[in-house]
């Protein structure tokens, strides 16, 4: 298969999935946007709650990941700017939702 398919392919499952995390983490935001410091923690301190939200911040980062590379792909004409930008991004992709759940974990 080709890479380019691959990440299409990707790009729309991880699109299909981030709908319902989008919908669950809006209508909880929503939900603990007025409260103080010990509810918002009461929340993230539920196991459900952090699964959850573990899983929207991995999907959320690998959607994004994968549509900025395209976004290289397509406006980015120098190779080498455009491998550096690649990999600069996709390491981001993976350091900032491991401190994230690592941070979260912790409560």
């Amino acid at each position: 298969m080709i890479v380019a398919t691959k990440k299409w392919i990707f790009l729309k499952i991880s699109g299909v999935i981030l709908i319902p995390l989008m919908l669950w983490f809006i209508l909880n935001f929503i939900r603990i946007y007025d409260q103080g410091y010990n509810e918002v923690i009461i929340f993230f301190t539920n196991s459900s709650s952090k699964f959850l939200f573990s899983l929207f911040i991995i999907n959320a980062y690998f959607f994004s990941a994968l549509s900025i590379s395209e976004v290289f792909e397509d406006y980015v004409q120098n190779d080498k700017i455009k491998s550096v930008a690649n990999k600069l991004l996709y390491v981001s992709a993976v350091v900032i939702p491991v401190i994230t759940i690592i941070l979260i974990i912790k409560l």
